[in-house]
């Protein structure tokens, strides 16, 4: 229960253990066009350009930027927490202008602020910045972020590696242009798969670069021999079958339960979640208008030693949580609550553990 990856459920983990075939199999080439058309549901899209990337939420991330973004483009980065600041740092080491905005940790990405920076930074290609914010558990309204980037002729990048599944997330309806995900968070799926969807808009951008990609294994103009439309799935790299079975699984199940029961489910059992942590004296690190459901950011009492208590929740409870990092570290928890790993049985477990350690 900390904030990745999550537990995986049998079904899933047996998927896994099915029989490796070739990348190429014509068995693997029809799962590879359920599994888009799986991701599709779970991202509410219909683009055409859907797919895992063959690397964690990390490489999403850089599969994105680096596609979308060219030496000298100015790029509005929202930094609220590690990942944004991830992004900036991808971002420089392409060569790009990052115009940085950055608000308090555990406090959402400030709409106004960013569009100050897009009035004073006229021609940005793009604002970069994160929905759910995995070191502090806080949620960004990705839907009027990416109104206020359109409204500048600039893409919406968006980090959803700790949202897909677990709380709204409208790519289509939402407009976002280049967004990234991860396979070991809501999904509950192993980690080392990151899927990716990316508009119209963005593929257009991509096809249009004035340089080459600087990375060979994420350059989406080669990859999409490999996953795109219509594709006879040209040789790009030996994708990781039987991880792609365990994420086909995963999207199954979650296709079965339905997105908004899932959403439904993270909501309802943090709800109860937060109450015991409370009630046992903890505060959270949000408030709670934004507060991720599937990642419980909460200050712990002043005297607690951090690593002590975490270790012996692992050693007597087989529980484990995860510590604070960057601006948190040493300060608060991170409790996950996502994927197979949300549930009733799961809070229990966690508040009669966390009050006889305390």
């Amino acid at each position: 229960m900390g904030p990745g990856p999550s537990d995986v459920h049998p079904r899933v983990l047996a998927a896994c253990a099915r029989p490796t075939v070739g990348h190429l199999d014509p068995s693997f080439v029809a799962l590879m066009d359920d599994v888009q058309d799986l991701l599709r549901y779970a991202f509410k899209t219909k683009n055409t350009l859907t797919m895992p990337v063959s690397a964690p939420g990390s490489a999403g991330m850089e599969t994105c930027l680096v596609n979308l973004v060219e030496p000298g483009d100015t790029v509005v980065v929202a930094k609220n927490g590690v990942f944004g600041g991830r992004m900036a740092a991808i971002v420089e080491r392409i060569g790009g202008r990052v115009v940085l905005v950055e608000d308090a940790w555990g406090e959402p990405v400030n709409p106004q602020k960013v569009e100050d920076a897009l009035k004073a930074n006229p021609g940005a290609k793009a604002v970069a910045f994160v929905h759910a914010e995995t070191s502090t558990g806080a949620r960004s309204d990705a839907k009027t972020l990416a109104e206020i980037a359109h409204r500048h002729d600039a893409l919406a990048i968006v980090d959803t590696v700790t949202s897909l599944g677990g709380i709204e997330l409208d790519v289509d309806g939402w407009a976002l242009d280049a967004v990234y995900s991860g396979s070991q968070k809501c999904l509950s799926a192993p980690p080392g798969l990151s899927p990716i969807t990316l508009s119209d808009r963005a593929v257009d951008v991509v096809k249009s670069r004035k340089t080459p990609v600087v990375s060979w294994f994420l350059d989406l103009t080669l990859v999409m021999g490999y996953w795109g439309s219509g594709a006879k799935r040209s040789y790009h790299h030996t994708a990781p079958v039987n991880a792609i079975y365990g994420l086909h699984e995963a999207l199954v199940m979650l296709a079965e339960e339905g997105l908004e029961a899932s959403w439904a489910r993270h909501r309802r059992y943090h709800e109860q979640l937060a109450a015991g942590l409370e009630a046992l004296g903890l505060s959270y690190v949000v408030d709670a208008e934004y507060r991720l459901p599937q990642l419980n950011a909460v200050r712990f009492p002043e005297g607690v030693d951090d690593a002590a208590t975490r270790r012996a929740l692992l050693d007597r409870f087989g529980l484990e949580i995860g510590g604070g990092l960057g601006d948190l570290a040493g300060k608060v928890w991170r409790i996950g609550l996502m994927g197979a790993a949300a549930t009733e049985k799961n809070v229990a477990l966690a508040l009669a553990a966390i009050g006889a350690v305390l």
